[in-house]
């Protein structure tokens, strides 16, 4: 081989080393570019994250919102935001104050115990009934205007039984005796009520309510949401000074049973009572 064709052969090699280190520099600066643009997408997509998940916790809840939405008040209701539920005789010369909240379990106690006795007197026309729901369990205090994080149980099932009285004033009562009964009033732990189907389910054992298209709509759409908030704060800011549930006024004062000012727990005690303020 000539030292020529040696020298060629060495310029050619050393020119394909060079266009490959080129080639290999491109590769290189292109997988750095393709790094830092993934990287700062990345960042950007975290911090997109981080300010959608602010703007989501700043943004009010459903029941929050439901506060100052627009009340649609059930049939057989009166005053403000449809808040007054009177129902019974109008023969009946006194009214009975009825205070509860749907998760509650001393509610559903007396309920199971009482609420024959209670129904019975109302039918026969010995007192109308008002009945003021509250939804504190829910940690709800509406007074103030604040929504707890309680859960919505209380709620839920209050816009329910709006759904009921819409219905009628018989379908309402036998709903909330369904809703109090040994067998489908949860634990105070168990927010179950939170679930429309469960509403329904229990609804379905009342014939008024059963398989009633209209009834469902309204527990599925909401459509008293917006007044069981209304009725909580009655509740909440009533003139009668109650703070818990069960309780029961008459001629504005509360009917209670021993020295402890305990509500009349027994069919017994709340005859006594109540007899004693349809005399007074």
């Amino acid at each position: 081989m000539s030292k020529r064709n040696s020298q060629t052969a060495k310029t050619a090699a050393r020119e394909r080393l060079r266009q490959e280190r080129e080639r290999q520099a491109k590769r290189d600066k292109a997988r750095r570019q393709t790094i830092v643009a993934a990287s700062v997408v990345a960042v950007l997509a975290a911090a997109g994250g981080i300010g959608y998940a602010v703007v989501q916790s700043n943004k009010p809840g459903y029941w929050e919102g439901m506060k100052d939405a627009s009340v649609t008040a059930p049939a057989n209701t009166t005053g403000t935001d449809g808040t007054t539920v009177v129902m019974g005789k109008d023969s009946a010369k006194k009214t009975l104050k009825i205070y509860e909240d749907p998760r509650c379990p001393v509610c559903a106690q007396f309920e199971q115990t009482v609420g024959t006795t209670v129904r019975k007197g109302l039918d026969v026309g010995k007192y109308r009934i008002q009945f003021i729901g509250g939804t504190f369990l829910d940690g709800d205090a509406l007074g103030k205007g604040k929504i707890g994080s309680n859960g919505e149980g209380s709620k839920n099932a209050m816009s329910a039984m709006g759904a009921a009285l819409n219905v009628s004033s018989e379908a309402f009562l036998d709903y909330k005796s369904a809703l109090y009964s040994a067998k489908y009033h949860p634990q105070e732990t168990e927010d179950k009520f939170k679930s429309d189907d469960y509403l329904i389910k229990v609804a379905d054992t009342v014939p008024a309510l059963k398989n009633n298209a209209k009834f469902r709509s309204a527990v599925k759409k909401g459509t008293y949401d917006a007044w069981a908030l209304a009725m909580s704060k009655t509740f909440d800011t009533n003139k009668d000074g109650v703070t818990g549930t069960p309780s029961f006024v008459m001629d504005g004062k509360k009917l209670t049973s021993g020295n402890q000012g305990n509500p009349p727990m027994t069919v017994a005690d709340f005859n006594r009572v109540v007899g004693a303020a349809l005399k007074a």
